[in-house]
């Protein structure tokens, strides 16, 4: 009987330090959604839903829009609200969307 309380603790444990890693690193579907903070070098830095700062380097040939039309990296401004999507790249991830809402559209901005 002790030894299956055992087993079924370790199971558990192992579980929880799984769940807890993979809660902490990049969502299933590849997407997600925040606040700009900066654009610099190829890079965005964003606020997510977790209210942490995040930094994401953002391929050359990425997809950008701004309200539904084609812009550049550098015409994000910070507040705006941004969907990216990202793919796995060696140990790392790179964007390769970012969908730009206006700094205005007070109903989609994520709470900070």
């Amino acid at each position: 009987m002790m030894n299956r309380i055992l087993m079924l603790s370790a199971s558990f444990a192992v579980a929880a330090f799984v769940g807890c890693a993979v809660a902490d690193h990049k969502p299933a579907n590849n997407t997600y959604t925040g606040v700009v903070v900066s654009t610099v070098d190829g890079k965005l830095t964003m606020i997510g839903k977790n209210k942490k700062e995040h930094t994401h380097t953002v391929a050359k040939d990425a997809t950008i829009t701004c309200n539904g039309k084609d812009c550049k990296l550098e015409d994000l401004k910070k507040d705006q609200t941004v969907t990216v999507t990202f793919r796995k790249q060696g140990d790392d991830y790179v964007v390769t969307k970012i969908e730009a809402k206006s700094a205005e559209d007070k109903e989609e901005k994520i709470d900070k």
